[in-house]
């Protein structure tokens, strides 16, 4: 059997389709890494739901950890703004499991509900369904992935519809969790300053528009390459602050 792991943090717009989605699961295990809206009790109306709260260190421990707390050993790992679709649930009702195999599943990424076939958005994959027996998340804190070494990885035919920016605030909260983390991640570890960041700023947009092709999806394609843009340019702006901290102390 199959145990679902989320991690949540304010999520009350999309919980709700998430966990509909789910209730053929005997367990959901979410957690809380300190939500202040009603994520957590429109969670705690479905029976299949376990919600337990944690501080937000890092994704990849954080994950582990709730692996640790489910009771099955096959762990499918989501986000809450993640939905399975009904062909994949489907499909990983009749998976004859193999211990030293992990599985990848595709995704259809969307913006304002629009299905977005390019800036790097798709074709897109991820292994997210493992046996916590045999393996575990990369301790990262963020850009997790789970650990395949030795493990045939097997490709699932049916998608996950992730619809993780819904509006341009989505973007903004994203882009200074994910920067803050990167920073945490590397400081130390990986040098930056101001000119790093502009380049790499520069350089992503540049990836995301013209070589991944965001231009043929029209102002939404402009708009995440725009935010793709920002989110290196702090990524390494807070990391050379965060350098500049750890010599001075």
């Amino acid at each position: 059997m199959i145990s679902i792991v989320m991690l949540f943090k304010n999520n009350q717009e999309y919980i709700a389709d998430t966990l509909e989605k789910l209730k053929a699961f005997n367990e959901v295990v979410l957690i809380d890494t300190g939500s202040s809206d009603e994520t957590a009790a429109i969670a705690q109306t479905f029976s299949n739901v376990k919600i337990y709260k944690r501080q937000l260190e890092g994704f990849g421990s954080l994950r582990n950890e709730g692996a640790a707390l489910a009771s099955n050993d096959w762990i499918l790992a989501l986000d809450t703004d993640e939905v399975l679709s009904d062909e994949l649930i489907e499909e990983l009702m009749r998976i004859p499991f193999t211990n030293n195999a992990v599985y990848e599943i595709p995704f259809k990424n969307y913006y304002k509900g629009k299905w977005i076939k390019a800036c790097g958005w798709y074709p897109e994959s991820h292994v997210r369904l493992y046996n916590k027996r045999y393996t575990s998340f990369s301790s990262d804190d963020v850009h997790e992935k789970v650990l395949i070494k030795n493990l045939q990885k097997v490709p699932l035919n049916n998608f996950i519809r992730h619809t993780s920016y819904r509006k341009i605030q989505d973007f903004l909260v994203k882009m200074d969790r994910y920067s803050t983390l990167f920073a945490k991640q590397n400081v130390g570890k990986k040098k930056s300053s101001l000119a790093k960041a502009i380049f790499h700023a520069l350089f992503s947009f540049f990836k995301s528009y013209f070589l991944k092709k965001g231009f043929i999806m029209g102002k939404e394609g402009f708009i995440i390459s725009t935010y793709n843009a920002n989110t290196a340019f702090y990524k390494y702006l807070k990391l050379a602050e965060a350098n500049r901290k750890d010599r001075c102390c």
